[in-house]
């Protein structure tokens, strides 16, 4: 059996600011408590907030014409919604939606843009992100290409076991297919081999994480190419 995983419920980002920058942005932010399948943002339209994840996890969705939308990024603790906004666009390039449960701070769009110029390091902190959120959502999209979906189903579940403070989550068959794009009977023969190498249980949509090195090492260049960013100090030192 794992030793359980656990990340701080905390969202990173802000964890890491100076006390004033941290208090000044705090003082403009709402806890918020979001349900899974709950919608953010809408590609093409305005961001009324950014929002930062505590201990709920969202995800990055696209689509092409005659297909389900697919997921192309994910964002915990570790990251925002919104973060296209320091390019000077209200936009929102893709849809989010929750998928798992939980906590959040959000603030309004407008309120956060006046505050950016004031908060070098979240400025600078938001930057290093994006440039993280970018390689995650390519390396995600040549994986949903060049690996098998067994590999990218052990990837997925242990980028949400990195944001979930625990080792069991909800979320069917059918919801893990639409996201990673594939069939659902595809989810259901790699879930089988997960869980008849003991790394995973499920029952009802009920997923436990039961040998998370195990879970890695089916993983494979599929989840250590991705958290490799996420590793990295938010420092220009190098």
């Amino acid at each position: 059996m794992t030793t359980t995983f656990k990340r701080p419920v905390a969202n990173w980002l802000i964890a890491d600011l100076p006390k004033t920058e941290r208090d000044e942005l705090l003082d403009h932010c709402e806890l918020v408590e979001l349900s899974r399948g709950e919608v953010l943002s809408t590609q093409y339209c305005s961001y009324s907030h950014a929002w930062f994840p505590l201990t709920a996890f969202m995800s990055v969705m696209t689509s092409v014409t005659e297909h389900p939308p697919m997921e192309i990024g994910m964002i915990g603790h570790e990251g925002m919604l919104g973060v296209t906004l320091l390019l000077a666009i209200n936009q929102a390039p893709h849809q989010a939606i929750i998928t798992g449960a939980g906590k959040a701070l959000k603030i309004n769009r407008v309120v956060f843009n006046d505050l950016l110029p004031g908060s070098p390091v979240l400025l600078q902190s938001l930057q290093h992100y994006c440039f993280q959120l970018m390689m995650q959502m390519a390396h995600t999209i040549s994986c949903s290409h060049f690996h098998r979906v067994e590999a990218r189903l052990a990837c997925w579940l242990l980028m949400a076991h990195d944001r979930v403070d625990g080792d069991r989550f909800y979320l069917t068959h059918q919801s893990i297919a639409d996201l990673l794009g594939v069939q659902r009977s595809a989810v259901t023969i790699a879930s089988g081999t997960l869980k008849l190498g003991g790394l995973i249980d499920y029952s009802r949509g009920r997923i436990s994480i039961l040998d998370r090195r195990g879970l890695e090492k089916a993983a494979g260049d599929c989840y250590t190419s991705l958290i490799r960013p996420l590793d990295a100090e938010y420092s220009t030192q190098s």
